[in-house]
């Protein structure tokens, strides 16, 4: 299909009461058609039909008040048939999150079968007016005016989900929240959200609260490279380090705070607690569930421990679905995912417990994998078993189609594309996060120098936006590809300020990448669209962001 929108980037000429009009929506909409004349929203009357559910009435009874603030004049809501004015109205015939946006001189009309595609309708009608309508007070000397066009639009993928990691260096509430706007905003539907790791446990457990008093402070943090501070251990015989403690972790009241936020936006909070590896944070306050007993302190370092679980204790089951009950009484995602990645099997090697365990299940090493790599296996298929006794879908990352998994789990493909490319082979759902493509932590041009400390690589916005999901995958497998995500570790992002430069503009593209046809992705539509529409946009909500694409390297100075 190729469709009618080169006018995206161009200019329009409106009649009436419109001047020029330049019409800029990210992700773009997949199908649009621009009219003639335009419609003034401000002080109009909002109404809506009986089949809405309560959430999307709250979500239009939100974006009317905003209205209201920015414009100065009270629009109405009401729950009642209009020929006029802004209307929403229900349609069953759509699919889940697709949408109809209708703009005239008489009125807006904004159709959908679910919470989501009415709250996607909504956030294109604000890129629809100007800037100001994300403001927080009220604006004066502007004219209200959305173009008249008409949007027929839904998703390509169902799965459009960013990663947050709050483990490696620590965000607010308010913080985490902001994220969630950001998200809402270019239309995605999942927060993975990764809360264990060896640097650091954020999230309380009551029956283990140990993981939280102890497991989620580190006594110090490294300074500068990991691969720098390689070089300083070995002469000086610790890494260097700033000797500040560092800590933080959500309460459960908290963590059901951001999910209700998040749903509120039509989005899916993932919690992740990454096992059987990443866990010093778990290890420092329960050493009983490591092969050694340890003792074993929170990590002051990135990188990966041979410190892990030990699954030839049964305990360490216990505690896994004692973790798990609560996680699950706290977000009620389909899916929990486990992680699965970087696992050292050095300590199952030489563990009698773990032996003992792989002697007893039979497990023998042979071309499929080693026996130890074959307990892991068992402890992916055991947990996913519990967990499915509850109703719930384990994601892990690519790591698990090492041996042999149950049947139902899902592969988070992020060394490259390739175990996304075999999970769909194998018949498994998979969600794409190549770190080829999708790794917001790498540097943003190939001129780090230009650019704050990274972890390292070089992952322009063109090559985000480059991205191809369905490429090396057969016809026939390509429905496992349930979605894309991008990620953002923080090992050296430790202020919001540049978590923010790092996830901008990139987000963007990531957005059309997931929502976005093939044949409307268009690199130069999508340029003029940033600059024309969202980096104002983040101008006057204060966000920071990349301007490397546009000739302006660096980490701009604070406002």
């Amino acid at each position: 299909m190729k469709r009618i929108f080169t006018i995206l980037s161009s200019v329009l000429l409106l009649a009436g009461c419109c001047q020029k009009a330049e019409i800029h929506i990210i992700p773009a909409p997949n199908h649009l058609e621009a009219g003639s004349g335009c419609y003034n929203i401000a002080g109009a009357s909002f109404g809506y039909d009986n089949e809405l559910d309560g959430r999307s009435a709250s979500a239009i009874e939100q974006f009317a008040a905003q209205l209201s603030l920015v414009s100065g004049k009270p629009s109405a809501v009401a729950k009642a048939d209009m020929s006029a004015g802004v209307y929403f109205a229900f349609n069953s015939a759509l699919a889940d999150e697709a949408y109809k946006l209708d703009v005239t001189s008489k009125g807006i009309r904004i159709e959908a079968s679910s919470f989501n595609g009415f709250f996607y309708g909504i956030q294109t009608l604000k890129q629809l007016l100007p800037k100001e309508i994300y403001a927080s007070w009220k604006v004066s000397g502007i004219k209200w005016n959305a173009p008249a066009v008409s949007i027929d639009d839904a998703p390509r993928f169902a799965y459009r989900g960013m990663h947050m990691d709050p483990c490696r260096h620590f965000w607010s509430v308010d913080e985490v929240k902001k994220y969630i706007d950001v998200m809402a905003m270019h239309k995605l539907n999942r927060l993975h959200w990764h809360l264990t790791e060896d640097q650091g446990w954020r999230i309380e457990i009551k029956k283990y609260p140990l993981l939280t008093e102890v497991g989620s402070i580190r006594k110090s943090t490294i300074i500068g490279g990991l691969n720098d501070n390689f070089a300083y251990e070995k002469e000086h015989g610790h890494m260097n380090e700033d000797g500040i403690p560092y800590g933080g972790f959500y309460t459960q009241d908290e963590a059901r705070e951001i999910v209700a936020y998040a749903w509120e936006r039509g989005i899916t909070v993932i919690p992740e607690v990454d096992l059987p590896g990443h866990m010093l944070g778990a290890l420092a306050g329960y050493p009983e569930l490591g092969c050694t007993g340890g003792p074993y302190e929170v990590w002051t370092r990135w990188g990966v421990s041979e410190d892990v679980l030990c699954p030839g204790k049964e305990a360490m089951f216990t505690f896994l679905e004692g973790v798990f009950d609560e996680l699950m009484d706290i977000f009620p995602s389909e899916y929990m995912h486990i992680g699965g990645d970087e696992c050292p099997k050095v300590a199952w090697e030489k563990c009698p417990n773990c032996q003992k365990r792989i002697k007893a299940l039979g497990l023998v090493s042979d071309d499929k994998g080693t026996k130890e790599q074959k307990l892991q296996n068992y402890v992916t298929s055991r947990l996913q078993a519990y967990l499915g006794k509850h109703g719930r879908k384990i994601i892990g990352w690519d790591e698990i189609l090492e041996g042999e998994i149950a049947p139902g789990a899902t592969v988070m493909s992020w060394r490259g594309a390739q175990g996304g490319i075999a999970a769909a082979n194998a018949g498994f759902d998979a969600i794409m996060t190549p770190n080829t493509h999708f790794y917001f932590d790498y540097y943003q041009s190939d001129k780090p120098e230009t650019e704050p400390f990274a972890i390292g690589g070089c992952l322009p916005l063109e090559k985000v936006y480059e991205y191809e999901p369905f490429e090396g995958i057969p016809e026939e497998a390509r429905h496992h590809i349930l979605g894309l995500q991008a990620n953002l570790w923080t090992e050296y992002i430790s202020t919001n300020e540049y978590l923010e430069y790092m996830l901008l503009p990139r987000l963007d593209a990531l957005s059309e990448d997931q929502w976005c046809q093939s044949e409307v992705k268009d690199i130069e539509r999508f340029k003029a669209d940033l600059t024309s529409r969202m980096f104002p946009v983040y101008d006057l909500l204060g966000y920071t962001y990349c301007r490397t694409a546009f000739g302006q390297p660096g980490l701009p100075e604070s406002k």
